[in-house]
């Protein structure tokens, strides 16, 4: 059934809510074709437009399998703008998968991370087998280092594969592994969604996040690291919303 795909600045997104997402990603298994999710927020779109002259963060998102909205201000924004796109945070798809997808000996890679998120994951989840591979610093501008992600993935096996190694290089590699004809088992771009799932780090409070204010919690538990994203980089996209010139466009895609 084909899944109708609404472009909104720049990004085909897929409007799915979460339940039809997973879904979508129950059918995968160890030996399905490979493929990938991306859930864009309003740091990539801004940093999409910002490097629009190579071309090529526009063209990981377009090869992406699913392409899943992962912010309140995007949604709120694409709705002004005769836009539908249905909330998806990536740190919930990842909670999510855990819970109601993945199953008891299924093989499982993650990109990013420590040996102390490892040791938590397995305590969690002692019946998935867990595969480890740890990239250096520097992912954006080590393209070798990239590839060699892109090829723990491909080889690994797994039904499921975590990429946490932040944006955009964590995208970059997820679309590189299609390089590898035999790559199967579908890849999510999560960011720090495995550090929420083991406590690692903590998520907004509820209401926080059904009032659209997660960036906020964000920002004042950490602003130091924080500041320029959201108050700097961040705003740029109501600039980009207003000047966005295209109306809906609906495109189908396989699902």
């Amino acid at each position: 059934m084909p899944i109708e795909r609404s472009e909104f600045l720049g990004v085909r997104f897929d409007p799915l809510p979460k339940d039809r997402a997973l879904g979508h990603l129950a059918e995968v298994t160890a030996e399905t074709p490979y493929g990938y999710v991306v859930t864009p927020n309003v740091d990539h779109i801004v940093r999409l437009h910002e490097q629009a002259a190579t071309g090529q963060l526009e063209q990981v998102y377009e090869r992406a399998d699913l392409c899943l909205c992962d912010s309140n201000v995007l949604h709120l924004l694409g709705r002004l703008r005769g836009v539908e796109l249905p909330v998806v945070p990536g740190s919930e798809l990842t909670a999510l998968m855990f819970d109601r997808v993945i199953q008891a000996g299924d093989r499982i890679a993650i990109v990013g991370g420590d040996a102390g998120l490892l040791t938590a994951l397995r305590k969690k989840y002692r019946r998935v087998e867990f595969l480890h591979h740890s990239p250096p610093m520097g992912l954006r501008r080590n393209a070798a280092a990239r590839r060699a992600a892109a090829e723990f993935i491909a080889h690994s096996g797994a039904r499921f594969s975590f990429i946490a190694v932040g944006s955009p290089q964590q995208e970059l590699i997820a679309a590189e592994v299609k390089a590898f004809p035999a790559a199967t088992g579908t890849a999510l771009c999560i960011g720090a969604g495995l550090d929420f799932l083991t406590g690692r780090q903590r998520r907004a409070p509820r209401m926080a996040r059904r009032l659209g204010l997660e960036w906020a919690h964000r920002l004042l538990s950490n602003p130091r690291r924080m500041w320029r994203r959201y108050l700097v980089e961040g705003p740029r996209i109501f600039v980009l919303a207003y000047r966005w010139g295209g109306h809906p466009q609906h495109s189908p895609v396989s699902e």
